[in-house]
């Protein structure tokens, strides 16, 4: 079956599969097609072609050897032998020495040691991840299943590989939530114990927050991530990420009415900067606590400074522009409250409001005053014997309220409408 699914990939991934497979033929090492592309191909899910490779041998080499056979660009991580070329077609080969892992005490990161193919698989998180194909001549296709991966894939079953699997890396919680909602997959019992056993000992707030973040933001970034917030609060809850945070029926129905408005937001704006969807669940997420443990949350994850912005600004901000919004307001009043916001918080304020006047105000800002500028600038400003200072942003600034308000289509009206400023 596997052979056949193979021969079913665009011409070019398989060719780039086989020619992978050449390269370690010459340099008499054996080399494996691993992970979420193996189990994606028995799924008949496959629509991410970038590799995930594993040799027996030094994977550092390897990979020196294939980028400068497919004119590529190289980057490697020595400590842990693992390495990606990146081809001219911008496609990705993450290449690794096949290892061993050992948790000298739970939660830490791995000590590496090199292995065979099947120490590489067996140090991963569950069986549909630990399975592998080969790619050298003499077992190109071949299924590599020491753990019944397969079974599980046709039992649509997540399961961990071993009894420690949650307290060596507690984020496997997250990803194991995250594949079985992908999937349409249960946890199995075995495994669900191992989860609960070691949420009970708060294994998740002994990671590193940074990893923590990562898992949390593939979630949220999912297909369907509502379903993977409420799976993660029946099986461990949202203690990790702060501990006064619980995902009650009211926060899943704002998380999935929040799905809904970027929907539309998304079929009617596909010309504005796309929305940073993960980010506006996890606002909400976050929107009972305090702005300073917000702040202090943000912090201790590393989000960017620019997400922190965003959270904070819904924090600070929303209230007050429904306020403002549920006004009959001039457009430029309306433009004045919501230019400075980001989309992702104007989205929320959309949700939060349930208000017609503030939905009616929002949707004009969006479809009409949002793209509005002006066609005279400073230089226009000048022509006009006006000395250049201060004053030149507050005229620019008055012109294009009025282009709002008042209708400017020219640039001859702009210009009118500058000199009897002027002249005041």
């Amino acid at each position: 079956m596997l052979i056949e699914r193979l021969n079913r990939l665009p011409k070019e991934v398989l060719g780039r599969v086989k020619f992978i497979g050449s390269v370690a033929d010459e340099m008499h090492m054996n080399a494996y097609v691993v992970g979420g592309f193996v189990r994606d191909l028995l799924l008949g899910a496959k629509n991410n072609f970038d590799l995930d490779i594993v040799v027996e041998g030094d994977g550092i080499a390897f990979a020196r050897e294939l980028s400068g056979k497919l004119n590529g660009r190289l980057a490697h991580h020595k400590a842990f032998g693992t390495a990606t070329v990146v081809a001219q077609d911008n496609s990705k080969i993450d290449i690794a020495t096949a290892r061993k892992e050992i948790y000298e005490f739970p939660a830490a990161l791995p000590k590496v040691t090199p292995g065979a193919i099947k120490d590489d698989l067996g140090r991963r998180d569950f069986s549909i991840n630990a399975m592998a194909f080969g790619i050298n001549k003499n077992n190109f296709g071949q299924l590599i299943d020491f753990y019944a991966g397969n079974d599980d894939l046709k039992a649509k079953k997540v399961r961990a590989l071993h009894d420690l699997s949650f307290i060596d890396d507690p984020t496997r919680i997250l990803r194991a939530a995250r594949f079985a909602e992908r999937c349409n997959f249960k946890i199995s019992p075995y495994t669900l114990n191992l989860i609960k056993q070691a949420a009970s000992h708060k294994m998740p707030e002994k990671v590193s927050p940074h990893r923590l973040r990562d898992e949390l933001i593939l979630i949220l970034k999912e297909n369907e991530p509502v379903k993977c917030v409420k799976l993660v609060e029946k099986i461990c809850g949202f203690s990790f990420l702060h501990p006064r945070l619980v995902v009650d029926q009211k926060k899943i129905s704002s998380l999935e009415k929040a799905a809904k408005v970027m929907k539309w937001f998304e079929d009617n704006f596909r010309h504005k900067r796309k929305v940073d969807k993960w980010l506006v669940y996890l606002m909400l997420l976050l929107e009972d606590l305090p702005a300073a443990e917000i702040r202090k949350t943000a912090d201790r994850f590393a989000f960017r400074s620019g997400e922190i912005k965003r959270m904070l600004s819904f924090k600070a901000d929303c209230k007050r522009a429904i306020l403002k919004l549920k006004s009959e307001l001039k457009p430029s009043d309306i433009h004045c409250i919501l230019d400075p916001l980001s989309y992702e918080v104007i989205l929320l304020i959309l949700l939060r409001a349930n208000n017609r006047s503030v939905e009616k105000n929002i949707n004009n800002f969006l479809h009409h005053y949002n793209e509005v500028r002006i066609l005279v600038g400073g230089e226009d400003v000048k022509k006009l014997g006006i000395k250049p200072g201060p004053h030149f942003k507050k005229l620019l600034k008055q012109t294009f309220h009025a282009k709002l308000d008042k209708g400017l289509k020219t640039k001859e009206e702009e210009l009118e409408f500058l000199r009897r400023k002027a002249k005041r």
